[in-house]
C-alpha cells in the first residue's frame, strides 16, 4: 500500500468539515475535527509502539501495553468506539476523559487539553453525523509507517489551521498567525540550536513550530530525531491552547512546556524562587490592542451611586491599579484600551541579555501620545528597539489595519547603539481575495536589508525608499514618534517642468493648428462647401 502524502491528507480532513456543515458553526470546526484526527493519530501509533515492542521483546500485548510512551485506555480505543451506533457522542466525550486520566504527568500533561470541546451535545451532533465523521476518520491508517514523512500530520495540521481561520473569518485570527509574516519573524530574530524559545501568546503554536523547524535546518540542530530546542509558551483561550497542545504532539514536540492562562495577570513560567524565567528569544503576536487588561482592576471596580440612586461602575485608573509583583512595567503602565506595550514589555522582561525578541504589534504603536508615547519614549532611549518593519494592510484575519514588526535587542552591536532600522515594507506583499499575503520574495527582502544593517558596518545603504537606519537624535526631533513615513520617503520625485519650453511649445502647436485650419477651409472652398 502506498505511504498517504500530504495533498490526499488536506483532502480527506478538509472534507471532514463539510460533514459538519450545518451542524455547528464553522469556527468551531477545528475543535471537533482536531480532537479526532488526535484520537484517530493516537490510536494508531499507540497499536503501531505495540506491534514493535511484541516483536522486540516477544512479549505479550499486554504487557507491550504497560511500556507505551502514551497510553490509550480501552475506552478510548478506535475499535470500541467504532462499535457505537447511539449516544456516539457520549462516548467520545468518555474516551477523551480516559486519555487525560492516564496521560496527565510531566510536560505531556493532558488534563484539560482533549475534553475542552463536547461531543455529547446532541442538538450540535447527532448520531448519525458523528457516524458518518467516525467512518470518514476510519478511511486512512495515521501510523508513522504508513505516512510520507513523520512530520506529514504535523503539516497537514498547520494547513487545516489556516483553512479553519480562512473559514472563520475575524475569529481565525485569535489562534492562527499568517505563515508569511510568522517566517519573517523568525528569519529575523534566527533562533539557535540549544535556545530557549517562548511565545507568551502562543495561540495554536505556530510560531514556535516555526522556530523549531528553522532550527532544525542548521548545524548542530538535531540531535538524532529530536530537534536541538525548548519550546516554552502560554495561552489564555482555553479552546485555543488545547490545540497548541495537539499541534505539538502532532508535529513530535513532545517536550513543548504550553502553560494555560493569562500572561499578563499570571505569567506561568517561573522558576524556583518564583522570579520569571528567562529565554534566549521571545517571539509573539499578541491580539491587538486588547481593551480592560488588567483582572484585578476589572473585577475590583468601584461603584457610584448618582443623585437618583442608579448605580455605575467607575472606569479604572491603570496607573494605580497596576501592581505587577514581577516588576515587567519598569517603563511605564499602558493605558485601559491598549495592551500592546503590556505584552511588549512583558516579552523584555523575560528576555536574557544577549537574547532577541521579535512581535508583532499594531500600527499605532508607534506613533500613539500619552501613556503610550512616553513608554515608547524610554524604550529608545535605552536602547532597547533594534528595528521596525511596517508591515502591508490586511495581512491579518481580525483586523485590516497595517501592523509592525518589533525587534528587541538587549545587546546591539556597537554601531547599532543609539539607533534604529527601520524598514518599509507596506507595498511588498501578494494580493488576496480576503487577506494580503507575505511571500518568499517579500520576506527575504525584509530579512537581507535587516540583515544588512546587523551584519556590516553600513559602507553600503539599500535602497533608501525601502530602508534606513536613523540616529535616535533624529527620532528625539520628532518627539520619538517612529511612524515611518516620517523617515522614509516613498514619494516618486517629479520632473522638473520648464516654463519657457512649454510656452514655446504651446505656441508652436497653436501656429500648426492655424495652419491646418486655413488647408482645410481652403479645401471645402474648393468644394462648394
Amino acid at each position: 500500500m502506498s505511504k498517504l502524502d500530504l495533498q490526499t491528507l488536506e483532502s480527506w480532513l478538509w472534507d471532514s468539515a463539510n460533514i459538519l456543515r450545518g451542524s455547528i458553526d464553522s469556527s468551531d470546526f477545528k475543535n471537533y475535527i482536531f480532537g479526532l484526527l488526535f484520537l484517530k493519530r493516537v490510536n494508531d501509533v499507540h497499536t503501531e509502539e505495540v506491534d514493535a515492542i511484541v516483536e522486540r521483546d516477544g512479549i505479550s500485548r499486554e504487557d507491550a501495553e504497560d511500556e507505551t510512551y502514551f497510553k490509550v485506555p480501552q475506552e478510548a480505543r478506535w475499535d470500541e468506539i467504532k462499535k457505537f451506533t447511539e449516544n456516539i457522542g457520549i462516548a467520545l466525550d468518555i474516551a477523551f476523559a480516559t486519555i487525560e486520566r492516564d496521560n496527565n504527568k510531566g510536560l505531556n500533561n493532558l488534563e484539560g487539553v482533549l475534553t475542552s470541546t463536547k461531543f455529547g451535545d446532541k442538538e450540535k451532533l447527532s448520531d448519525e453525523v458523528l457516524q458518518r465523521l467516525l467512518s470518514h476518520f476510519n478511511k486512512y491508517s495515521l501510523k508513522n509507517q504508513d505516512l510520507y514523512t513523520p512530520d506529514l500530520l504535523g503539516d497537514a495540521y498547520e494547513y487545516l489551521i489556516k483553512q479553519f481561520a480562512d473559514d472563520a473569518g475575524k475569529k481565525g485570527g485569535e489562534f492562527y498567525s499568517p505563515r508569511g509574516v510568522v517566517q519573517t519573524i523568525v528569519r529575523l530574530i534566527k533562533p539557535q540550536p540549544r535556545q530557549k524559545v517562548y511565545d507568551p501568546t502562543c495561540g495554536s503554536g505556530g510560531m514556535l513550530i516555526e522556530s523549531a523547524k528553522y532550527v532544525a535546518e542548521l548545524p548542530d540542530g538535531k540531535v538524532g530525531n529530536n530537534i536541538n530546542i525548548s519550546l516554552y509558551g502560554q495561552e489564555k483561550n482555553l479552546g485555543t491552547w488545547a490545540i497548541g497542545k495537539m499541534n505539538m504532539l502532532l508535529h513530535n514536540y513532545n517536550d513543548a512546556d504550553l502553560r494555560k492562562g493569562d500572561t499578563l495577570n499570571d505569567p506561568k513560567h517561573k522558576n524556583e524562587d518564583n522570579e520569571l524565567m528567562l529565554f534566549d528569544r521571545v517571539i509573539a503576536n499578541p491580539p491587538f490592542s486588547q481593551d480592560g487588561w488588567w483582572t484585578s482592576a476589572e473585577t475590583s471596580q468601584e461603584v457610584k451611586v448618582d443623585k437618583d440612586g442608579n448605580e455605575k461602575k467607575l472606569t479604572p485608573n491603570y496607573q494605580k491599579s497596576v501592581v505587577d509583583p514581577y516588576g515587567r512595567f519598569q517603563y511605564g503602565i499602558p493605558p485601559r484600551g491598549y495592551a500592546d506595550t503590556a505584552f511588549l514589555q512583558h516579552m523584555i522582561a523575560v528576555l536574557k541579555q544577549d537574547g532577541k525578541a521579535g512581535v508583532v504589534l499594531p500600527h499605532g504603536t508607534l506613533f500613539r501620545s500619552g501613556t503610550e508615547g512616553a513608554i515608547r519614549e524610554k524604550l529608545l532611549k535605552s536602547d532597547l528597539i533594534e528595528c521596525i518593519v511596517g508591515l502591508p494592510s490586511a495581512l491579518f484575519y481580525n483586523t485590516g489595519i497595517p501592523a509592525s514588526i518589533w525587534i528587541i535587542n538587549k545587546s546591539k552591536a556597537a554601531h547599532l547603539k543609539n539607533k534604529v532600522v527601520i524598514i518599509d515594507a507596506s507595498n511588498e506583499y501578494k494580493e488576496g481575495k480576503n487577506q494580503n499575503e507575505l511571500i518568499e520574495l517579500n520576506i527575504s527582502k525584509i530579512v537581507s536589508t535587516y540583515d544588512h544593517f546587523v551584519t556590516t558596518k553600513l559602507e553600503e545603504v539599500p535602497d533608501e525608499k525601502y530602508a534606513r537606519i536613523v540616529d535616535l537624535e533624529e527620532i528625539a526631533g520628532n518627539d520619538y514618534n517612529l511612524n515611518i513615513s516620517r523617515y522614509i520617503d516613498t514619494t516618486e520625485v517629479e520632473n522638473e517642468v520648464d516654463l519657457y519650453k512649454v510656452k514655446n511649445t504651446i505656441l508652436e502647436l497653436e501656429a500648426r493648428e492655424k495652419e491646418i485650419d486655413e488647408k482645410l477651409f481652403a479645401f471645402l472652398m474648393e468644394m462648394g462647401l
